[in-house]
């Protein structure tokens, strides 16, 4: 019995012990959940403001500073054709919120920003460059951008750029009186005052009028996720949109420096900024020789000038208005000179109206001169200087052999079954004619005759692909590869279905189915010249960084390269010896050349007007050949007297600055234009 209370005693006290741990428990419970619900309260009603001011005041933006664009040198590394020079410029960074919603009340800050403006407008009156046109009080207030229409409250405002000497003197003296107000050094671009090569040196626009442009609209789209700051590009930086400006934009910009500013709720700045300045862009030692540009430019003037003034053939040419022309060194595809003329002065805000038709780079691009209808593209038919290529392709062939008599020319040929004929220039009858005197006294008939029927004959209207084969392995019909944007491939006149296969392969034979450029022409010229290697030509010889190390050097690339027998390259230079005595007087070289006079249809007023193009290409010395050059000539009639007179002066500028025989020589001498009518 005593054994069983002891026992209920134990029961009973286990059971108390249970309830006191249970109840222990849920208070526990209670005060642990209590303090929680407690500090989450505190949390949202005492601190939630504070910690919510404090994570706001902590936002940083980072503003970029625009990036210091490298340096375009020529060939020497020394002359700058395009370069960045430092000005200084005025913005101001708004600390309040200035903006005037329409038909609300008035913003009490909105004095003191005109205040502002208007004792700008005062300093820029008195201490501003008189000769430039001084902001107004309104003008002032637009760039302030007090609506924040085009940026955000903390982006610093530009109010005016190049500040003189003493505007600059009067801010940096007077910090305290224009609080936000900062002078920022940055840089804008300038090009050689001589005006070098100024379309294929490019020109710049906007960031934010030019993403019409596919690189720089997938930059703009790449922009809001950019991690890197100085990889940021803002709307009013500078980027290339022609030329060597626009082909090596990520090379010439460098990095953008940047502000990080501390942003409060307001979306206004806070005290705190961290600069971090821009990087330097890389610069680029060009191939251009601005002694040999310049010679080139003026040649192509000057024979304009002598065309319009000197009559040929009985007859002046008013509308040679334009002219081409390409400077090719042979071993390395350099190109020293590069003219499409007239230019413009890149220093100068553009007139469109004025430079509209010149402003592109016609020796690369294909572009009328005017938008009446009456003259030429800048691309021409080949005209005669296809005919080297011509009886290359007839000798690969086997049509004829290399040497002795085959051909008795008697100044036309017949072809097709209705006999449409083809006469040569100015009706000449040559007579016995070989491979190399069919190309130096350019007969037409020989290249219907013995080429274009022959390809009609042996491969029917598959003779026109035969063709455009060995057109584009010379480079003709295709890119050049040149370090430009925009090329143009050409128009492959022999491609039109209109005409039957023979007669587009008789009038392809001797260079009136294709228009090219002048940088294809030039390419071409250079793969007779070195016979078969077609050279990747390029306009930057290497990529220096802002310290003068060399980053990258454009090495010499060949892009194709065709094979025939030295017996017909021999037999096709020996050809090439067309006569220019004339524009070539007392040169002292020998050297291979071609004119050509291709002739163009243009129909405007219901009329079809006959235009003759002076077309020429070149290379020197005839052996071990330094460098070839090709020139075109719009409506400039014979190649021989508007064209040729050209290359003369180029090949001078050439062998003064580095010498045909690898000897610099003395100045050029002055040569007259040539009226040689062949």
């Amino acid at each position: 019995m005593a054994q069983q209370q002891n026992h209920e005693k134990e029961e009973l006290s286990n059971k108390r012990r249970f309830s006191f741990r249970l109840n222990f428990f849920f208070f526990s419970s209670f005060i642990i959940f209590s303090i929680i619900i407690i500090r989450l309260a505190v949390l949202q009603f005492v601190e939630g403001p504070v910690l919510a001011q404090q994570e706001s005041s902590s936002v940083t933006k980072s503003i970029p500073l625009l990036p210091v664009r490298g340096t375009i040198y020529d060939a020497t590394g020394e002359t700058k054709l395009a370069y960045s020079e430092p000005i200084q410029s005025l913005y101001i960074t708004l600390y309040k919120n200035y903006s005037q919603q329409e038909g609300g009340p008035e913003n009490p800050n909105r004095p003191e920003a005109e205040a502002m403006a208007e004792k700008l407008a005062e300093v820029f009156a008195e201490y501003g460059e008189a000769d430039r046109e001084p902001m107004s009080k309104d003008d002032i207030i637009n760039a302030m951008d007090l609506e924040n229409t085009q940026a955000y409250g903390y982006t610093p405002r530009l109010i005016k750029s190049d500040l003189s000497e003493k505007e600059i003197a009067y801010f940096m003296q007077h910090k305290k009186d224009f609080p936000g107000v900062s002078v920022i050094e940055e840089t804008v671009r300038k090009y050689d005052e001589d005006s070098v090569a100024v379309q294929a040196i490019g020109y710049l626009k906007t960031f934010k009028t030019s993403k019409t442009l596919a690189e720089y609209d997938a930059i703009d789209k790449e922009n809001s996720s950019q991690t890197d700051p100085g990889l940021v590009y803002s709307e009013l930086e500078y980027v290339g949109v022609d030329g060597l400006e626009r082909q090596y934009q990520d090379e010439l910009r460098g990095k953008a420096g940047y502000s990080q500013i501390p942003i409060n709720p307001l979306n206004l700045p806070e005290e705190g900024t961290v600069i971090q300045p821009p990087q330097k862009g890389h610069n680029l030692i060009s191939s251009i020789h601005k002694d040999i540009q310049v010679a080139t430019e003026e040649a192509i003037m000057d024979q304009l000038d002598w065309l319009h003034s000197n009559p040929v053939s009985g007859k002046l040419h008013p509308n040679a208005k334009t002219g081409f022309a390409v400077a090719m060194e042979v071993e390395t595809g350099n190109i020293v000179a590069m003219a499409s003329m007239p230019d413009y002065d890149p220093n100068k805000p553009w007139d469109y109206d004025k430079v509209k038709y010149i402003y592109r780079n016609g020796t690369v691009e294909s572009f009328p001169p005017d938008d009446t209808g009456r003259h030429p593209e800048s691309t021409v038919l080949l005209g005669s200087t296809v005919k080297p290529l011509s009886v290359l392709i007839g000798l690969k062939e086997g049509f004829f052999s290399p040497n002795g008599t085959v051909y008795q020319d008697r100044g036309i040929a017949y072809f097709g079954r209705d006999d449409s004929s083809v006469r040569n220039s100015q009706n000449h009858v040559y007579g016995p004619l070989s491979a190399a005197t069919a190309i130096e006294h350019s007969s037409n008939a020989f290249m219907v005759d013995l080429i274009g029927e022959k390809l009609w004959n042996k491969y029917g209207s598959e003779g026109v692909n035969v063709w455009d084969e060995y057109m584009k392995e010379f480079g003709l019909g295709v890119e050049t590869g040149v370090d430009l944007p925009k090329e143009y491939e050409g128009f492959l006149e022999y491609t039109n279905e209109a005409e039957t296969s023979l007669a587009r392969l008789a009038y392809a034979s001797f260079g009136q189915q294709g228009k090219y450029t002048t940088m294809q022409l030039a390419q071409y010229a250079t793969m007779l010249a070195n016979k078969g290697k077609r050279m990747e030509p390029h306009l930057v010889k290497e990529i220096r960084d802002s310290e003068g190390n060399v980053v990258e050097k454009i090495e010499p690339k060949v892009l194709n390269e065709v094979e025939f027998s030295d017996t017909l390259w021999e037999t096709i230079h020996r050809g090439m010896n067309t006569d220019v005595s004339r524009a070539f007087s007392g040169f002292p070289y020998d050297f291979a050349r071609k004119t050509g006079t291709s002739e163009q249809d243009l129909y405007y007023n219901g009329t079809r007007n006959r235009v003759d193009n002076g077309v020429f290409i070149a290379f020197a010395p005839r052996e071990n050949p330094k460098l070839a050059v090709a020139v075109v000539v719009p409506e400039g009639g014979f190649g021989s007297s508007s064209a040729a007179p050209i290359a003369r002066k180029i090949f001078d500028a050439y062998d003064q600055a580095y010498g045909l025989d690898g000897v610099p020589k003395g100045k050029p001498k002055n040569t007259e234009g040539d009226t040689t009518e062949q």
